[in-house]
């Protein structure tokens, strides 16, 4: 079991550095610092279009994955 649980824990660092550098990247689009307050959100009326942002996206999916991970890392 120690083997599965050290795969788990290198997948869920990984993880958690692409998901920061992520975060980081698409907060530097977004006006600097100020983004990370809503600043940046004047593109449209109800600010940029996030659906179809493919960032967004693979954040989501990240995000899901550190959730279960760490789920999975408590359990074993």
């Amino acid at each position: 079991m120690n083997i599965v649980q050290g795969i788990f824990e290198v997948i869920f660092l990984v993880n958690c550095l692409v998901l920061m550098g992520l975060i980081l990247l698409q907060m530097s689009e977004h006006s600097g610092l100020g983004g990370a307050f809503g600043a940046g959100m004047s593109n449209t009326v109800f600010g940029r279009d996030e659906v179809k942002d493919p960032k967004r996206q693979l954040t989501v999916v990240l995000a899901t994955v550190f959730l279960a991970l760490g789920a999975v890392l408590v359990i074993f």
